[in-house]
């Protein structure tokens, strides 16, 4: 069965970015694909320090990074969700990037399905910027990126949150988070 990993860059375990990311995996079950929620703030993730070990063999660093990499190279799509933090991805988002670097050398993501959310203080908070940001790096790894489908039809899941449940009420973020997890499911089951 096919299978779509979300990954929540919020050091919140259970804010905003984990509803949304919720909701899109939801809908993408919906559509019959398995689906598996991972928070990054429940993992030990440490900086690259840049000594390009990995392009030999592997990380010397000490963490559960070879745990969640061999989790994306299993899975067929992938969404990534982080709040916004001066209209980019969070710190523990940005880490997690950098740390696939071993899964780049073989372009093991090539072709997989990628999406994603982000969440901003404002309607206009940033969340376009992340969603680049996040669809930069999927395009790098040479993945297949989707936006949020139609009939909002944007980057992706981009909801509006200050306190925790804020993005429980709202509508446009939870619509555009589904939609998401639907268009990235559909694609994975053509390819699949």
């Amino acid at each position: 069965m096919p299978k779509i990993i979300g990954i929540v860059g919020s050091p919140r375990i259970d804010g905003n970015t984990t509803f949304l990311v919720k909701e899109a995996l939801s809908a993408a079950g919906k559509k019959g694909i398995e689906t598996e929620l991972i928070k990054l703030a429940e993992y030990n993730i440490n900086p690259c320090k840049a000594c390009d070990t990995c392009l030999e063999g592997e990380c010397p660093i000490k963490d559960d990074i070879p745990l969640l990499l061999e989790k994306l190279e299993a899975a067929d799509g992938i969404i990534i969700g982080s709040p916004v933090y001066f209209g980019n991805v969070t710190g523990q988002t940005k880490i997690f990037m950098d740390r696939t670097r071993p899964l780049r050398i073989d372009f093991k993501l090539k072709d997989k399905v990628g999406g994603a959310i982000a969440v901003g203080g404002s309607r206009n908070g940033g969340q376009e910027t992340t969603c680049s940001a996040i669809h930069n790096f999927l395009l790098i790894h040479e993945m297949i990126v989707v936006g949020d489908a139609s009939p909002t039809a944007h980057y992706g899941g981009t909801g509006v949150g200050r306190g925790e449940k804020d993005c429980e009420e709202d509508e446009f973020g939870i619509e555009t988070s589904r939609n998401l997890g639907k268009k990235v499911a559909e694609l994975v089951a053509k390819i699949s």
